[in-house]
């Protein structure tokens, strides 16, 4: 017998026929782009749908910083942005409204990829940092230092001095400690995490409560202002550090996007091919729980939108995670969208309406 056997067909076959091509289980390579030691694959529906919800982003900024008591002419804004304006609007778009319209597309861009990466690792959409303690951490901490530091009429004197953003911090990074530790067996499983963040949550929230109930009116008030998550009294004191931890915390939630493909196959088949996955999960853990506290030490317990964003990007981008990039732009859509409507419905409303900025402008 023959190495091979031919089966007849019925057709006639010519010899000089070019060998037929790859067969239909064959994969093309998939595009993408490198950096030295980090790559970073796409697809074309993701890499489109990320381009225009950047784009709406940069709209709404543009928007967001127009929008106003004193109506600025986008044109005028794109200008002072770009440092070719002087003068009242100059003053108005730079040192008013720009900062509150940075902190709330920073604050939805830290958010979504914080929500994405913990929902990513875990494998389970309830596995967001609302859900797993990081967020009531973060309120325990800011509540405190009202409540215990003496408290105050206006929560912006407190934000100014680094007293809420820097117990928020504390607060959170307790929290991710104390979930992680209690979830450890010989390592962490994913449903042990999310089971454990939601017992430390509910208890965290239980303490925010007690605290609230003990505190003076005053500092009751000013906590429960906190608590409900606002940009009124944002400032570039409050730009800078977010920025800085979104500048170095998203790039490196970008370069895990590999092993986070990994981890989806499972945690027998990621240490197979080499993954250390208690140490990755580490590391996107800490990712999460930096970005979150930077996030609601800026502007407060923003609630829904870690959980929910990276959830639209799954479905709009048709893939089996979510995709970290377009979870960013359209956390800073949701965000500055939001902040947005709030502002134009409710103008006259205490933290919205650039109340702050009406009709302050420098002396000429």
């Amino acid at each position: 017998m023959s190495a091979t056997t031919r089966v007849d067909t019925g057709t006639p076959t010519n010899a000089s026929a070019p060998t037929p091509g790859p067969t239909p289980t064959a994969t093309a390579p998939r595009r993408g782009i490198r950096i030295g030691p980090v790559g970073l694959a796409w697809r074309p529906r993701v890499l489109t749908t990320s381009v225009i919800a950047v784009v709406a982003a940069l709209l709404l900024v543009v928007l967001g910083v127009a929008i106003g008591s004193t109506f600025i002419a986008p044109g005028t804004v794109v200008r002072a942005l770009l440092g070719l304006e002087s003068g009242p609007d100059q003053f108005i778009v730079t040192t008013l409204r720009l900062p509150r319209v940075l902190t709330g597309a920073l604050v939805g861009l830290t958010l979504a990829v914080a929500g994405a990466l913990t929902q990513t690792f875990t494998r389970n959409p309830l596995g967001t940092p609302d859900i797993i303690g990081v967020t009531s951490g973060a309120s325990v901490g800011a509540v405190a230092a009202v409540v215990l530091g003496g408290g105050s009429s206006s929560v912006s004197a407190l934000v100014l001095g680094g007293g809420i953003p820097v117990a928020a911090t504390i607060g959170a990074l307790v929290a991710a400690t104390i979930v992680y530790g209690l979830g450890w067996r010989g390592g962490v499983q994913s449903h042990r995490l999310i089971l454990v963040g939601i017992g430390v949550s509910a208890t965290l929230d239980a303490v925010t409560s007690y605290l609230l109930v003990r505190a003076k009116i005053t500092q009751a008030t000013a906590a429960s202002q906190w608590l409900v998550g606002s940009l009124s009294s944002t400032s570039w004191t409050t730009v800078w550090p977010l920025l800085v931890i979104a500048a170095v915390g998203v790039p490196i939630a970008l370069a895990t996007s590999a092993a986070l493909g990994i981890g989806q196959l499972g945690d027998e088949v990621a240490t197979g091919v080499g993954l250390g996955v208690q140490r990755h999960r580490l590391l996107v853990i800490g990712l999460a729980v930096v970005l979150t506290a930077a996030a609601v030490a800026a502007a407060g317990p923003v609630g829904f939108v870690a959980f929910v964003v990276p959830q639209i990007a799954l479905r709009i981008a048709g893939t089996n995670r979510p995709p970290l990039l377009l979870s960013a732009a359209l956390g800073a859509v949701l965000v500055l969208g939001a902040d947005l409507l709030a502002r134009s419905a409710f103008p006259l409303a205490g933290t919205g309406g650039h109340r702050h900025d009406r009709d302050r402008r420098p002396p000429t």
